[in-house]
């Protein structure tokens, strides 16, 4: 293509002469998917399974109480409750609703889609509750008594904006948010944070904290922790690398003084370090531990809680009361031991949790670090309905909740393999499906992220199960480079300039689907979002002849203007700096948008996006189907105009989506 760009038009978001060209794609997309004699029957079969009553209402203690958000039937757009840990027992337990957002947006007539609550501790009486406008990332933000079950009036209240708040005492709370000119960095988040007293203007409020126009974000908090209550604020320099500082009350910083692509916490006494790089002769990807007091004070001597090795990786850590719970990935499989730190917070111990059963996929859902060593525990497999397991840690165990099948299983196994990259790499990959040595290659679907340390982890997969496993398919979860699953080398073999190797990577798996005799080129179809969706368009550019369809969602395709277009300038630090000449060069060399050919042949494809999407920008899927169109290129389009960068703000939508999705791939594969 020309660097003069014919279709910026459809980066106009809601432009009249885009909008009416995505009524266009839309309108042929469901004249082609949604006609179909199987996409009634399917779409009604997944939103079973998202409205089903018997799901685990997976909770969050605040003190006395459970807290979850529940969708259903009844509940399109959902309700905010909670109940006792007694009553949660029960089969049917009794909730007392907090918040209808249905009916909020029936009164108010706008499309409200929760997007979470802080609340106040220690007393749990008040909550800033977040709702986005059809599901995008800006949010408004308002105070609400969990008491009365109203909001408050004249309380804590914000516009929207993609802000960030959090209390710090009954009448005072930090805030980073849109106050005009100044206030939000080039990525389009809080450049500053506030220290915002109830009644007064916010605009007025204290300025503590001030990041730089080129960082990604601004934040502050407080932790308030019971005899260790501190305030911090930050910057985020990139995707990647940040600086803490504790802020005193004299209004002074001191920085946490910690490699900048280190994550820090704290914690009582203690003070936790995951390393990104190597530091004080510990290798990347190393949990490392220290006195906070004693850090501040330069004492650099750390306890070493975890080091990594070529097969295992950190997961990620939950404090209980008096314990650390560690999760790690062995070749993608999880373990959880419990750390115990000794009286004088040195000299800890270590053992397995008790009660985890093996060969499954475990992670931590809750835990309640003020008061006890309580931990809730979610349970599964690709073939095993979750179930929610509750225990005290050197305690008994319970299981709370059983999620019944969703999915007939019969005849499917579950398999790793490993493929091997043109560099040499093993790459591992998870396969869920018939028994193929008996039936042969058949339609397979190959899943992929690779970006951002992200790893894809077994997991039930009901919607899957139902729209595509028990239809005869073979579901393929890859994971590649750029992804977290062997820790942060894993994902920065893959940044930047290095990004074919995550392309690399996806299609030597796709091969050897074919070479172990599980599928066949042309019954082989790939699917991702976001910085999925940019493999997606790497396969179609780079590898078409490998697959018989590609389905990209709310997908990253122009990566020469990616930064331009709204939260783009955030993610340069994964990609590169299209300004940069030097990056330039291999971002266009990435972009799919750019690599599309006339005389070249490509899979059908079928890209979907939001209009409403305000973190990844529906222009990057619109401009590629239109430059596919333009070529006569197998392509459909659907736009949804809400959900947010998840594509659907209720499960009606999402529903739909899936729908299309599995029509398409069945019609092309099967």
């Amino acid at each position: 293509m020309n660097d003069d760009d014919p279709y910026l038009w459809l980066e106009d978001i809601s432009g009249e002469a885009a909008l009416a060209w995505v009524a266009e794609r839309n309108a042929e997309t469901a004249e082609a998917l949604a006609a179909d004699a199987g996409f009634a029957p399917l779409k009604t079969r997944v939103r079973e399974v998202l409205d089903a009553s018997d799901r685990i209402p997976y909770t969050v203690r605040r003190g006395a109480f459970l807290y979850n958000f529940w969708r259903d039937a009844e509940h399109l757009r959902g309700v905010w409750r909670r109940t006792t840990l007694e009553r949660y027992r029960k089969d049917a337990p009794e909730w007392e609703v907090l918040l209808d957002v249905d009916a909020l947006a029936a009164a108010e007539d706008e499309k409200w889609v929760w997007d979470g609550a802080r609340v106040r501790r220690p007393a749990y009486d008040r909550a800033l509750v977040r709702l986005s406008r059809d599901g995008g990332d800006a949010v408004v933000v308002r105070e609400f008594d969990l008491t009365t079950g109203e909001f408050v009036e004249g309380g804590f209240e914000l516009p929207e904006a993609k802000t960030r708040i959090g209390w710090i005492d009954d009448d005072t709370v930090f805030v980073g948010t849109d106050t005009g000119p100044g206030s939000l960095t080039d990525s389009g988040y809080p450049r500053t944070v506030r220290r915002w007293r109830r009644g007064t203007p916010v605009e007025e409020s204290e300025l503590v904290y001030e990041a730089a126009d080129a960082d990604v974000s601004a934040w502050g908090y407080r932790d308030d922790t019971p005899g260790y209550e501190r305030d911090f604020v930050g910057r985020s320099l990139d995707f990647f690398r940040s600086e803490t500082y504790l802020l005193e009350p004299d209004g002074s910083t001191v920085r946490v003084d910690v490699p900048d692509d280190a994550l820090v916490h704290a914690h009582r006494r203690h003070l936790l370090v995951t390393l990104k790089s190597d530091w004080l002769g510990q290798p990347t990807g190393s949990l490392l531990a220290f006195d906070f007091d004693a850090f501040l004070a330069g004492d650099r001597t750390p306890e070493v809680l975890f080091t990594p090795d070529e097969r295992t990786a950190l997961s990620g850590h939950s404090w209980t009361r008096h314990h650390l719970i560690l999760e790690t990935m062995r070749d993608v499989s999880t373990r959880i031991e419990v750390l115990t730190p000794g009286r004088d917070g040195a000299g800890w111990t270590r053992t397995p949790l008790v009660g985890v059963p093996p060969l499954s996929a475990v992670g931590v859902v809750d835990t309640d670090p003020d008061v006890s060593d309580e931990y809730f525990l979610d349970v599964s497999g690709f073939l095993q309905p979750s179930s929610l397991h509750r225990g005290h840690i050197g305690g008994d165990t319970e299981v709370l909740k059983q999620a019944p099948d969703r999915f007939d299983t019969a005849g499917l196994t579950v398999e790793q393999h490993f493929a091997t990259s043109p560099d040499g790499t093993r790459v591992p990959y998870f396969v869920i499906g018939p028994d193929h040595a008996a039936t042969g290659p058949g339609p397979t679907l190959l899943y992929g992220y690779g970006g951002f340390e992200v790893s894809l982890t077994p997991y039930y997969g009901a919607v899957t199960g139902r729209a595509w496993l028990e239809g005869g398919g073979t579901y393929v979860i890859a994971n590649i480079r750029g992804g977290g699953e062997y820790g942060p080398d894993w994902h920065q073999a893959a940044l930047g300039a290095h990004r074919p190797r995550a392309f690399e990577d996806f299609a030597a798996v796709a091969r050897d689907l074919v070479a172990r005799g599980i599928t066949t080129p042309d019954r082989l179809g790939a699917s991702g979002g976001s910085n999925g969706g940019l493999l997606m368009g790497a396969m179609l550019t780079r590898y078409p002849e490998l697959f018989g369809a590609i389905v990209a969602q709310v997908p990253l395709l122009d990566m020469t203007r990616f930064h331009r277009l709204l939260a783009g300038a955030s993610w340069i630090a994964e990609y590169g700096d299209p300004d940069d000449a030097t990056d330039l060069e291999h971002l266009r060399a990435l972009s799919p948008y750019h690599r599309i050919e006339a005389d070249r042949t490509y899979p059908p494809v079928l890209l979907m996006t939001s209009t409403r999407d305000d973190r990844v920008h529906p222009g990057h899927a619109r401009k590629a189907a239109a430059r596919l169109r333009e070529l006569g290129h197998p392509v459909l389009f659907h736009e949804n105009t809400g959900g947010g960068h998840a594509g659907a703000g209720d499960n009606e939508q999402a529903a739909h989506n899936t729908a299309l999705v599995h029509t398409f791939l069945r019609r092309h594969l099967t």
